[in-house]
């Protein structure tokens, strides 16, 4: 038996904190994300594709966002097995009475805890969410469920196994040992973002289309493939098109920067990444201002988006520096006297930095103009 496991498309995700043009670009994307987990269900020859819930970002979805949805999975001949989860939880008169009406038969949502036979002997056990948050295990359930002459036993399920913190839900607990528990030959998991193996019959799928920076691995669907008597394999199958990355750079010079930013654009689209970029370092204020020159006027045009945190980017002015700003009278004075500050240290040293570097970046805007 093989099936394609995946989770958490939050079709409709609205993406406010970006500009229009890419808002519309990340939106879209989640739709295409549908396509590209039915290619890959026709290329591997699979006939099921489990999606472990949060189909929807909102239980209120437009009817457009609904609409799509329907009509990507329709183009593909496999059946969808679709579970309510903590955004889309399933309610009588809600969102998935919406669905029903658009949909055909090779949609089917698991808005029950009623074990379905896909095909003979292999049993689906779904364990549906009817609230956004609950406070008992939503997998407990399963162990009553009856499979008559199951060879195979897989569960769908929402929620986390472990403490996510602000990245996931931190109700709807799961027993980490619920595959075991249950007599479970695979749960396929949603509610992380990030493929993440719990255990060998104990998988997230994670999102398939990536839509925040974290350093795990999103962007992906399962390809699962089991037998009676043995562990699931379990192959990470590439489904999303833009790649969220979070880079912290260490760069004490110009010449560090410049490999950093060689090796960033060598391993990536640069159309279709976002970066949240960390720099920090002591380098000179030179060098400061032409990375940060750099970055704003090549590598952030390049890239689809840049999120930018310098704070910890220091730029001490080097002898050159100082004496540029000393031949410049009143300037070289206030120069002195806060180079002067940084070095006693104290309280005021750090505000005595910012002051510096102002000093210089308006004396070089000065020259430069």
């Amino acid at each position: 038996m093989k099936f394609l496991h995946s989770a958490d498309w939050q079709l409709g995700k609205p993406y406010g904190r970006f500009e229009p043009d890419l808002r519309a670009a990340l939106t879209e994307a989640r739709f295409d994300a549908v396509d590209a987990i039915g290619r890959a269900a026709t290329e591997y020859g699979v006939g099921h594709v489990l999606v472990a819930g949060d189909i929807f970002d909102t239980e209120g979805p437009e009817d457009r966002t609904i609409v799509q949805a329907v009509s990507r999975m329709g183009r593909y001949g496999v059946k969808w097995w679709l579970l309510p989860g903590n955004h889309d939880f399933a309610r009588n008169g809600g969102l998935w009475d919406r669905v029903r009406k658009r949909a055909d038969e090779r949609v089917e949502i698991l808005a029950e805890p009623i074990p379905h036979e896909m095909e003979p002997g292999v049993w689906l056990l779904p364990a549906p969410l009817i609230h956004r948050h609950n406070i008992e295990d939503p997998t407990a359930q399963l162990d009553a469920m009856q499979t008559p002459g199951a060879t195979l036993r897989i569960a769908i399920a929402h929620g986390s196994i472990r403490d996510f913190g602000s990245q996931g839900e931190t109700r709807n607990q799961i027993a980490p040992d619920r595959a075991q528990r249950s007599n479970l030959d695979y749960l396929a998991l949603g509610d992380w973002h990030g493929t993440l193996k719990v255990d060998p019959r104990t998988w997230y799928a994670g999102t398939p289309e990536t839509d925040r920076f974290q350093r795990d691995e999103p962007g992906h669907a399962l390809l699962v493939d089991l037998a009676a008597g043995r562990e699931p394999e379990v192959t990470p199958i590439r489904t999303g098109r833009f790649q969220w990355l979070r880079c912290d750079w260490l760069v004490n010079d110009r010449a560090a920067f410049d490999a950093e930013c060689a090796s960033l654009l060598v391993g990536v689209d640069p159309a279709a990444t976002l970066l949240q970029l960390t720099l920090a370092g002591i380098t000179s204020l030179t060098d400061r201002i032409e990375m940060l020159g750099r970055l704003q006027d090549d590598l952030g045009h390049r890239l689809r988006f840049l999120d930018l945190r310098a704070d910890n980017l220091v730029g001490r002015p080097n002898d050159g520096d100082l004496a540029s700003l000393a031949v410049e009278g009143m300037l070289g004075v206030a120069a002195a006297k806060l180079t002067a500050r940084i070095d006693g240290g104290g309280a005021d040293a750090s505000l005595a930095k910012r002051a510096l570097e102002r000093l210089f970046v308006e004396y070089s805007r000065q020259e430069r103009a």
